[in-house]
């Protein structure tokens, strides 16, 4: 079974990400595959990176680092649930990633993505670059939403339709396949240290 962590990014008032990242919970935690955690940036409240020594050495000043590292660390794959901000992510996981470095690599991240028009796609592409160059493996497969607000209902309940909950479910089929896939490299990589 892998350690699956859903990241909720989204961190201002008034923010929709909780209800479409509990929906996906939901679908994911029906999976045998995966133990799944929520996490939400929000709740964790990072400040803007403040560590002295770069994320490479582990060499962690800040309680909130130490924890955020310890969190990161214990999953073997993620999800992340963004908006699309000006044609980009949302900072807060670009600061998120920068904290640390060895704790995301050699595994995979899928992405829910929510918007207008596209859906999320651009801010997706865009934050494939960044995961990549931490060594991830960032999956083809996602779930793009666009006009996310039709989905919720007046209780602030987000209601995917059946084209959505089969797309979160092919993309954690795919996402269970790379975790599995990229495990012996981490394991490989934790026996060389």
């Amino acid at each position: 079974m892998l350690n699956l962590k859903i990241i909720i990014t989204s961190t201002r008032p008034g923010r929709k990400g909780p209800a479409i990242a509990n929906w996906f919970f939901d679908i994911a935690k029906q999976r045998s595959e995966f133990n799944t955690e929520l996490l939400d940036l929000a709740v964790i409240n990072l400040p803007f990176l403040d560590e002295a020594k770069h994320p490479m050495l582990r060499q962690y000043e800040h309680q909130h680092t130490k924890d955020w590292s310890a969190m990161i660390n214990a999953a073997d794959a993620y999800v992340v649930v963004m908006s699309e901000y000006n044609y980009g992510f949302p900072a807060t996981i670009k600061n998120a990633l920068d904290f640390l470095y060895h704790e995301w690599t050699y595994k995979p991240m899928a992405f829910v993505s929510y918007g207008g028009v596209s859906g999320g796609t651009r801010a997706v592409q865009m934050l494939k670059l960044v995961v990549t160059a931490q060594k991830m493996m960032p999956m083809a497969e996602g779930v793009n939403i666009p006009a996310f607000t039709k989905h919720i209902d007046e209780q602030g309940k987000f209601n995917g339709d059946e084209g959505l909950i089969k797309s979160a479910n092919s993309m954690l089929t795919e996402l269970n396949k790379w975790g599995l896939a990229l495990k012996p490299m981490r394991d490989q990589v934790k026996s060389e240290k």
